[in-house]
């Protein structure tokens, strides 16, 4: 199928350009400044081409959503979206690609682990995915695993400081795990809390009868994600390893990441539109609804939310993921109920981020061309994609999105297409949204219709990070 997108914007990293964008199967063959012959030629073309109208709208390559959890196993449940909802209500929102994390449990192999989740994702997913390890278990075998990883298109590893019992790495195991992904040029990903000392708050608060959602934050506190930061830093230091920070919240985090940069360390750090939209009085909202907002690390009060979007500005911050990792409120979350630890951590927004990234676009938080880098060409580049995806240039990948800038929505449960029963954003009028959305140059979204199927989606084998100096 060839295709030719005429009248939109195209809105790149690097800038704007009133272009139209020439579509051959798969591929993006070329772009076509309006003004020139050779886009007048092409407006001629006969009818082998489907034509798409984007007039007085924005064409920007697919987003890309690095951090996703689908099916996620946590605490006796699994997160709700599969591998087929979850990447059907990413097409919705204008991502065309997820990243996707491979869980490894205690006693098990990477490799196995792997192989697992490709059984979960392969034939089911409606745009294309990679995956990440979480690494829980490091010995012997896990260390040497991590290199046949990255033969098989998996580059980067994640770690957790936070919880113990679980997923808890020492820091000997962390300082292993870097040194290995030093000698391979993966990238070490981190989830930045002391786990340590929060079960210890944990515990106080539950025994006091302080057991509402709201405890979940306050235990949580800022300082302990700036100090697991700045240790999961001096680690990355000491191995000379590229090191990802995950779902930053905090101002005190941003401060530790932000020195290690100016210092010219390998560090890198990912926000979510949770941290930049949401509170910690959304926690505090009364009966058991704050529970539908209890994710790790918690919401923070406002003024974290400011620094967070000075960071985006000043590439403190690189990229804005989602971490979408949806529990249904009844029968999921209701698990904690009278006791906040046992809550599911997680919250839906894998089909929001493009537009909640957009809104900051409309508020003047972010530049346009900002808006693009952080949500598509950086996590391409930061994870080896580029410029296969994450660009509109000819020879990338036809994942291309068509943003009506004007258009008006109110986000909610009823009009989402996520496998979860509340909306995080439910109310939130906003201003732009996705017209069509087209994955390898098939068109899987438009005119408010699903055209993609389970099973277009392919596997990406990644390479590693370019950003590395």
């Amino acid at each position: 199928m060839s295709r030719f997108i005429t009248g939109g914007t195209v809105v790149t990293a690097e800038g704007t350009l009133d272009a139209d964008v020439v579509i051959e199967g798969e591929k993006i063959a070329a772009v076509l400044a309006r003004d020139s012959a050779l886009a007048r030629d092409a407006a001629s073309i006969d009818g082998d081409y489907d034509t798409i109208d984007a007039t007085g709208m924005y064409v920007i390559p697919g987003g890309i959503d690095a951090h996703t959890h689908m099916e996620m196993p946590f605490g006796g449940t699994f997160s709700a979206d599969t591998f087929s909802t979850g990447t059907v209500a990413a097409a919705w929102g204008g991502t065309t690609t997820i990243i996707d994390f491979a869980v490894q449990a205690k006693g098990t192999s990477l490799l196995s682990t792997l192989d697992k989740w490709h059984s979960k994702a392969d034939g089911n997913c409606a745009i294309d995915y990679g995956f990440h390890m979480i690494v829980s278990d490091v010995n012997e075998q896990s260390l040497k695993e991590m290199e046949a990883c990255i033969g098989a298109g998996v580059t980067s590893f994640k770690m957790f400081m936070a919880y113990p019992g679980v997923f808890y790495a020492t820091d000997g195991e962390i300082l292993l795990a870097m040194q290995q992904a030093s000698r391979t040029g993966a990238t070490i990903m981190m989830h930045a809390e002391n786990g340590i000392a929060i079960d210890q708050l944990v515990a106080q608060a539950i025994a006091a009868g302080r057991t509402e959602p709201v405890h979940h934050g306050l235990t949580r506190p800022p300082e302990l994600e700036g100090e697991a930061t700045g240790r999961a830093i001096t680690l990355a230091k000491v191995a000379d390893c590229p090191l990802y920070i995950v779902h930053l919240s905090a101002a005190h985090a941003l401060t530790a990441v932000a020195a290690a940069r100016d210092a010219g360390q390998n560090v890198f750090a990912e926000t979510c539109p949770q941290y930049l939209y949401l509170t910690l009085q959304d926690l505090a909202r009364p009966g058991f609804e704050g529970a539908k907002f209890v994710a790790s690390p918690p919401l923070r009060t406002p003024d974290h939310a400011a620094a967070l979007w000075r960071g985006l500005r000043t590439n403190d911050l690189s990229v804005v993921s989602t971490d979408h990792c949806p529990f249904c409120f009844k029968e999921q979350k209701e698990l904690g109920r009278g006791d906040f630890s046992k809550i599911p951590n997680g919250i839906p927004g894998v089909e929001h981020r493009m537009d909640l990234l957009h809104q900051g676009v409309v508020a003047g938080e972010i530049t346009l061309e900002r808006w693009v880098e952080t949500c598509s060409t950086t996590p391409a580049r930061m994870f080896g994609l580029y410029p296969r995806k994450g660009v509109i240039a000819p020879g990338a990948d036809a994942d291309i999105v068509i943003y009506d800038p004007s258009a008006k929505q109110t986000l909610g449960v009823e009009t989402a297409h996520m496998n979860v029963d509340y909306s995080a954003y439910e109310g939130m009028e906003i201003t732009g949204k996705v017209a069509v959305t087209l994955s390898r140059g098939r068109v899987v979204v438009a005119d408010g219709e699903f055209r993609g199927s389970a099973g277009h989606g392919r596997f990406l084998a990644r390479d590693l990070n370019q950003y590395l100096v």
